[in-house]
């Protein structure tokens, strides 16, 4: 089954409002085995709304529509399709009754426009509307389905999933079944060559890249008229990927790589402590919202001046002076220094140029790291590119990476 979902309304197209609808439509249609080819967006226009169902019928036999179910003149979607398919609209008893409900228990007068949104379309199947006054519907007629539901997401996702959705599951007969892989530490373009002929001879499951703020992920998808079938069809799939990528794999789907570090030393019984210069407390502060990060996190120390890291931290002026603030020197002694202030089993030290301008002579996006740990201390030298705000943040997801390389036992990767 093909589908194309229709928004439906001015506001859209005006970019006042986004359409989270459609998103949050087709996550839900890709679990039910249900191909989503086509996102429509269409103004409150009779003729355009017509000519659009038109196209849309041309290519899809599922058509999902969002919008245009209200009390006004502008609202207009299900006179629309009632018309393509020639069908009339009707009052549906329960909708209306629900509507009068409303208005009587809030002592609102019902004027006479509310009364349309009680109206389907003929030999629909009515979705009720818990949340709002409007009901959806699902009509067919020639081999095609036509769903249509409120604009409100707050009225649509109850909708959709209450009712819409255990309708649609009956008319699929594929389940597919998706999983999102998480890489750091290697580019979009080097994956892709690792992994090129994968990508070109992908078929069922289909490979699928996508580059966000300094990290890469694989969305692996396979359908199958079995669901272990299709999760085992990902499991081969994500097992030649790993044969290939080695360590640059930490996780799936929605798990940041903070949030895989606070996992793993909550494993292994381990803590940290950070101390941070260019990155400002970003590093403790993404600990922190992770509930029970004090069982893992000991403290942090933001040493942003070369004052702090003598005075708090006790780095040597000496080194300072010769060294840097911006060197590896500087950031080995702030991981040693932190990890025993804070008594923690392991010690992490930013330390570098964000910009917008060179410090101490070294060039935007020079960065060093530190670790420390019971036997000893190492820094690692990073070239990071972009803003200022996003070598913060790639300082802070190298840091975090070099955390769960150690824990693992994996090589530290030194990036020139």
């Amino acid at each position: 089954m093909n589908a194309e979902i229709i928004a439906v309304g001015s506001e859209l197209l005006l970019g006042q409002i986004a359409n989270t609808n459609a998103q949050f439509i087709s996550e839900h249609l890709a679990t039910l085995g249900i191909n989503v080819y086509f996102h429509t967006v269409c103004g409150d226009n009779r003729n355009r709304l017509r000519d659009t169902i038109r196209h849309a019928e041309e290519r899809s036999d599922l058509l999902i529509f969002t919008g245009g179910l209200g009390p006004t003149k502008d609202d207009l979607t299900k006179e629309t399709v009632a018309e393509c398919l020639d069908r009339k609209l009707v009052t549906d008893p329960d909708a209306m009754n629900s509507i009068m409900a409303y208005f009587k228990e809030t002592g609102r007068e019902m004027t006479p426009n509310n009364r349309k949104q009680a109206l389907v379309i003929e030999g629909s199947r009515v979705l009720p509307n818990r949340q709002g006054m409007a009901p959806g519907m699902v009509a067919e007629k020639d081999g095609r389905m036509y769903v249509l539901m409120p604009g409100v997401p707050s009225e649509m996702k109850p909708m959709f999933l209450e009712f819409a959705a255990s309708h649609l599951a009956l008319s699929s007969k594929e389940h597919i079944e998706s999983r999102v892989l998480r890489f750091f530490g290697i580019g979009e373009s080097a994956l892709e060559t690792k992994i090129i002929d994968l990508i070109d001879n992908q078929s069922n499951p289909t490979i699928a890249p996508l580059a966000k703020e300094g990290e890469v992920t694989l969305r692996l998808t396979a359908r199958h008229r079995r669901r272990e079938s299709a999760i085992q069809m990902l499991d081969r799939v994500e097992k030649q990927i790993d044969e290939r990528t080695g360590g640059y794999l930490y996780g799936y789907g929605e798990e940041s790589l903070a949030e895989h570090v606070f996992r793993l030393l909550k494993k292994k019984g381990k803590t940290i402590a950070f101390a941070e210069s260019l990155t400002g407390g970003m590093a403790a502060e993404w600990m922190t919202g992770f509930s029970g990060a004090s069982s893992v996190l000991n403290g942090g120390i933001v040493c942003y001046t070369n004052e702090v890291k003598a005075h708090v931290l006790g780095i040597p002026q000496t080194l300072l002076h010769s060294a840097g603030a911006v060197s590896a020197e500087c950031a080995k002694q702030m991981a040693s220094s932190v990890r025993n202030l804070c008594a923690s089993d392991i010690g992490v030290g930013f330390t570098g140029v964000a910009g917008p301008e060179k410090s101490e002579g070294k060039d935007v996006g020079t960065v060093y790291i530190g670790i420390a740990d019971q036997d000893g201390s190492e820094s690692y030298l990073y070239k990071l590119a972009g803003s200022r705000r996003m070598i913060r943040i790639r300082s802070v997801k190298t840091g975090y990476d070099l955390v769960r390389r150690h824990l693992l036992k994996l090589p530290l990767i030194e990036r020139l």
